[in-house]
């Protein structure tokens, strides 16, 4: 069995981390000292988990339901769906894509069809920087950590990161699980700053923020496909 390695990227970081995508493809993140030749050996020994993974992968994909933009259909905003309305230009306010609290629908100009995608793009990306840089900063202050920057990411099903001079990264498609699920994966990230791997210390750091994580992370992996678009 061959697997093929999509990209290698190199940082600070101390350990290998093998990262499958939604497109099935793997990327390995490994510290910049480590040779290709050691990647390649560790890829072989983990080519049963690799394989599995992808497959999973490939399955998650055929779920997705691809969105059409039409009159009805669901759009997720923090863990809840909010049906589309199309409607006529004159009758929408500024912007060709708003979202009406007070009514619980997402209106678009019926002029603006041919950029819906990349209206509601833009319009997640925007809630999910105002919306994570708030729960960022109040865990970190009830944690005592200390970040370098925030950075909102179209990452596929990568959820967030956190790199080796503590800058967090986060996907934009978080803004629209749940609140508990969003905060899980800031606490996860957030608690990259002092724990950089997956150990003991690391999850008892994320336990101790977040005592309730296991049921979030436990609906992310249930549920993800519902946050691809």
């Amino acid at each position: 069995m061959e697997i093929q390695i999509s990209k290698i990227i190199r940082s600070r970081r101390r350990t290998i981390e093998l990262q499958i995508n939604s497109d099935s493809t793997l990327i390995v993140r490994a510290p910049l000292r480590v040779s290709e030749k050691y990647i390649n050996k560790l890829v072989y020994k983990k080519r049963l988990w690799i394989s599995k993974k992808q497959e999973f992968m490939r399955k998650q994909k055929q779920l997705i339901k691809q969105k059409e933009f039409v009159n009805g259909e669901d759009f997720w905003y923090l863990g809840n769906a909010y049906k589309l309305q199309v409607i006529d230009n004159s009758k929408l306010p500024l912007l060709p894509l708003s979202f009406e609290s007070s009514s619980g629908v997402f209106l678009l100009s019926q002029n603006h069809l041919d950029k819906a995608k990349e209206l509601f793009m833009l319009w997640y990306k925007e809630q999910a920087r105002q919306k994570i840089t708030e729960r960022v900063n109040f865990y970190c202050s009830h944690a005592d950590l200390k970040y370098n920057k925030i950075r909102i990411t179209d990452a596929g099903s990568r959820w967030g990161s956190c790199g080796s001079k503590n800058g967090l990264n986060f996907n934009w498609r978080l803004i629209m699980a749940p609140p508990g699920v969003l905060d899980y994966v800031v606490v996860h990230e957030i608690a990259h700053i002092t724990e950089k791997n997956h150990s003991k210390r690391f999850w008892l750091k994320v336990e101790t923020i977040f005592p309730d994580y296991k049921i979030h992370r436990k609906w992310l992996k249930e549920n993800k496909c519902q946050l691809l678009f």
